[in-house]
C-alpha cells in the first residue's frame, strides 16, 4: 500500500480511519500500513485521540435569561463609527445638509456657465423636393388604417365587455 500522507486523496483515508467510517477491508489495510509507518501511527493517534475528546464533551447548560442578556448587550453594544459621529450628527443634520446643497448648486450653476448654450444655424436646403406618390400606394395606405381603426374598436369592445 503506498503511504496515504503522500497523497491528498488517500490522507481522506486516514481521516475517516480515525472516524471509523472505513469498511472492515480498507480497515485492515490500513491498519497493517500504521503498523509499519509511524508518520501514519501518529496522525491516526491523534486523530482518533481528538475524536474521542470530542465524543466525551459535553456542553455547559445554556441559562434561562440568555436570550434577554444577549439581546440587551446586542442594543448597548454600539460601533465605534457611532461612537465618533455622534456628537457631530445634529450639527450635520442642521448646518451640514444646507452646505451641501448649496455647494451643489453652486457646482450645476458654475458647469452651466461654463458652456453655454450655442445653437446653430440650420442649413437652408434651396428647395423642398415633392416625391410622387401613386394611388396604388395612396389607397393601400388608407385601407391599411381603416383596418387599423376596426381593429382598435374592436379590442375595446372587448375589453369593454371583459369589465362588465
Amino acid at each position: 500500500m503506498k503511504c496515504p500522507m503522500e497523497t491528498r486523496e488517500s490522507a481522506e483515508l486516514l481521516l475517516a480511519y480515525g472516524t471509523r467510517k472505513l469498511d472492515a477491508e480498507t480497515t485492515a489495510l490500513l491498519e497493517r500500513h500504521i503498523g509499519i509507518c509511524p508518520a501514519c501511527r501518529d496522525f491516526a493517534g491523534s486523530q482518533q485521540a481528538l475524536s474521542e475528546a470530542l465524543d466525551a464533551w459535553e456542553a455547559p447548560p445554556v441559562s434561562a435569561d440568555f436570550d434577554r442578556r444577549l439581546y440587551q448587550r446586542i442594543e448597548k453594544d454600539v460601533s465605534w463609527w457611532d461612537l465618533l459621529i455622534r456628537p457631530f450628527r445634529p450639527m450635520l443634520v442642521r448646518q451640514g445638509l444646507p452646505m451641501a446643497a448649496a455647494a451643489c448648486v453652486m457646482l450645476m450653476a458654475g458647469a452651466f456657465l461654463q458652456r453655454p448654450a450655442t445653437v446653430e444655424p440650420v442649413a437652408q436646403t434651396e428647395s423642398a423636393q415633392l416625391e410622387s406618390v401613386q394611388p396604388e400606394q395612396v389607397e393601400h395606405a388608407l385601407d391599411a388604417m381603416q383596418m387599423l381603426s376596426d381593429f382598435s374598436h374592436q379590442v375595446r369592445a372587448a375589453a369593454n365587455e371583459s369589465e362588465m
